[in-house]
């Protein structure tokens, strides 16, 4: 199975902001999800569940035991997999993925994917640490792998994610099976498709050092470096291109510290020059998300998610957890049931039209921005003032100037959305 070549796609952004770099007392969590250009991603919302004991779960290729109960989430995801790139639970616990190669090999098996245990985890933890605890102890019975492209020729890597709740975010990056994870109480950080923790290791796998030691990557003398120790000794040319965004994102946090707010992270999202805001050849920015998660547990956690490709053409769409809380049609993707690409033998040997209706809105709006600048302009113009409608009614709720009801909070996703799908028709 294919590990990583020179050219193959290898690129996201996770970023989080914890007080006093934020500009009010939240948590601010961002990601953008770099995928194949033509690569629709649907913004999903799974209700909370309770499940027959002892009950199985499929996955993208695999089955795992279900838990009991599962909590509400809502989704950013590749439409042709079960997991997801990005998301957010009910408890305003946020995580982000990132592929990442490492001196560990990639295993040739399906396994679950770091997308399935970035969804696994939502809809089992409460809190950052506890989807920590989760992914590690999935890792360690299931393993990682599997290819993570809809694509005949298999495409496999090792993840590392960031896990943001309320009050804190951990960094937790793996390699195979092994693991190590930073604790973030303050401050800002982000990841970039490279292995980052050094020796600030807050957990790590019972069986790091020895390991690493019975590899001859680590001497056991002195401090233990993980991003050193386990770090490829020679990087593709797409992992020095993740070194420069991951710096320039580094920058660009310093320069907003103690000032981040949602616009702030949106910014930074949008950004081109840096690579962040990714358009390169066959690959790209395939949607965005952006979450406030206050530290008052009084106030709603607020989501921002696009369900379009390229940030800095979209629109970043408030999404609440309420009693009005239901599946916006226009972000879901057609299915395909057993006839569906993923699930025929050998996979991937024909493909499916999986673009949902924002999606097909939005690609055409793209298309007359570049074919016709009056016409583009004002979409786009329509593009930002529904935007910062947005931004201004959830600033109000969090600033107690906006009282809606629960059904109100639940169905603000699927309004702008409708509004959106409106405006490209």
């Amino acid at each position: 199975m294919a590990s990583w070549s020179p050219d193959s796609p290898c690129s996201c952004d996770c970023f989080v902001s914890v007080p006093p770099a934020s500009a009010i007392p939240a948590v601010i969590f961002a990601k953008n999800s770099d995928r194949p250009r033509d690569e629709v991603q649907e913004v999903v919302f799974v209700p909370a569940g309770s499940h027959t004991p002892g009950s199985r779960l499929q996955c993208t290729y695999i089955e795992v035991e279900q838990v009991s109960k599962t909590h509400a989430v809502i989704l950013s995801r590749p439409s042709w997999l079960w997991g997801a790139e990005m998301g957010a639970n009910e408890h305003g616990v946020c995580i982000g993925n990132e592929a990442v190669w490492t001196k560990e090999p990639v295993g040739e098996g399906e396994a679950l994917l770091g997308m399935d245990l970035l969804r696994l985890a939502l809809e089992r933890s409460s809190s950052a640490q506890e989807a920590l605890h989760v992914i590690t102890g999935l890792l360690e019975r299931y393993g990682q792998g599997g290819s993570c492209l809809e694509d005949p020729a298999p495409f496999s890597y090792h993840n590392t994610f960031l896990l943001a709740d309320r009050t804190e975010a951990w960094v937790l990056e793996t390699a195979g099976r092994l693991w190590a994870a930073q604790r973030i109480q303050e401050g800002a950080r982000n990841i970039s498709n490279q292995l980052s923790i050094g020796t600030d290791i807050s957990v790590q796998h019972p069986e790091l050092r020895t390991h690493a030691q019975a590899k001859g990557w680590w001497d056991g003398q002195g401090a233990f470096d993980f991003a050193q120790v386990f770090s490829l000794t020679q990087q593709p040319v797409r992992m020095e291109a993740a070194k420069a965004r991951f710096r320039a994102g580094q920058e660009l946090l310093q320069q907003w510290q103690g000032g981040i707010t949602a616009e702030v992270m949106m910014g930074i999202l949008r950004d081109k020059e840096s690579g962040i805001c990714m358009d390169s050849g066959g690959f790209r920015t395939t949607a965005s998300m952006v979450s406030v998660l206050p530290q008052d547990p009084t106030q709603p956690c607020v989501h921002f998610l696009t369900a379009t490709p390229d940030p800095s053409r979209s629109v970043f769409k408030p999404f609440i957890f309420g009693v009005g809380v239901a599946q916006a049609p226009q972000v879901l993707s057609p299915t395909f049931g057993a006839q569906d690409p993923v699930r025929t033998l050998p996979r991937f040997q024909t493909r499916v039209d999986r673009r949902h209706t924002l999606y097909r809105g939005h690609q055409a709006a793209l298309g007359l921005m570049e074919s016709d600048q009056d016409r583009g302009q004002q979409l786009q113009k329509k593009q930002q003032d529904l935007e910062q409608e947005g931004l201004k009614a959830t600033q109000g709720l969090l600033a107690s100037e906006w009282a809606p009801s629960l059904q109100e909070l639940g169905s603000l996703f699927q309004a702008f959305v409708k509004r959106e799908s409106q405006a490209y028709a």
